[in-house]
């Protein structure tokens, strides 16, 4: 018998046992959203799950699916996560078990991965420190490696994500906007740190020491390419005119 099999039986023996112990109201419906929610192998927000349930055939509605996702939370069986992205997934939380995320931030992928190394390190960091680690969580954000292959070479600032570093490499638009721009203190070959992009609202980078706040229809005229891991990142904001 494969190990997830044996371990989702060993889950839905303790979700029978605690459940029926503190006589959780509606348990064969609680218990058919565990069965449904253990066969599933990502992350799952409320509605993704509750769509499952039902196709699953289980007349139940998204309320109920979420109210026993937090039940199922208290009682130690799922992990709530945020992900930085205002959408709340839930994930198995298999007892003894620990894996870290990585996010894409373009196409919202997560991948789950486990570093022996990397959990030691953790360790001896806390215990250097005299810190009693209770718990923790690593979350790695960036773009996947299907969407950077998708990545056009040139793009203009307001499609750019936060977090992203990038060079610029052109304006477009009259000399009045090209001519804001440099009194801005921003010139081509200049290295950017995108700080927050809101779409349809202010994109905000960081320019060296300084922070440029940009509507969409600036930032659309600024042309930039990613600097890559070990490319030459180019002037920080500090340097003479092209």
């Amino acid at each position: 018998m494969p190990a997830q099999h044996i371990i989702h039986n060993q889950e839905k023996e303790q979700f029978v046992k605690l459940f029926k112990q503190d006589r959780i109201d509606r348990f064969n419906d609680r218990l058919a959203v565990l069965e449904v929610f253990l066969r599933s192998d990502h992350h799952v927000t409320v509605p993704e799950l509750g769509a499952l349930v039902r196709a699953d055939g289980h007349d139940l509605d998204d309320g109920f699916v979420g109210a026993t996702l937090e039940l199922m939370c208290r009682y130690g069986f799922a992990l709530a996560n945020n992900f930085d992205n205002g959408k709340v997934r839930y994930e198995h939380r298999h007892l003894g078990q620990h894996h870290d995320h990585l996010i894409c931030t373009k196409c919202q992928k997560i991948v789950e991965f486990e570093n022996t190394s990397l959990e030691r390190l953790q360790m001896q960091i806390a215990e250097a420190y005299g810190f009693h680690m209770l718990q923790h969580k690593l979350e790695l954000y960036g773009i996947c490696k299907e969407c950077l292959a998708g990545r056009e070479k040139e793009l203009t600032l307001d499609a750019a994500r936060s977090g992203e570093h990038l060079r610029v490499v052109g304006f477009s638009g009259g000399s009045q906007a090209k001519l804001r721009l440099l009194t801005m203190g921003l010139r081509i070959g200049d290295t950017v740190e995108v700080i927050t992009n809101i779409h349809g609202g202010q994109v905000v980078v960081a320019s060296g020491f300084n922070r440029l706040v940009l509507g969409q229809g600036l930032a659309h005229k600024i042309r930039v390419a990613p600097v890559t891991p070990g490319s030459t990142a180019g002037r920080s904001g500090q340097g003479s005119d092209p």
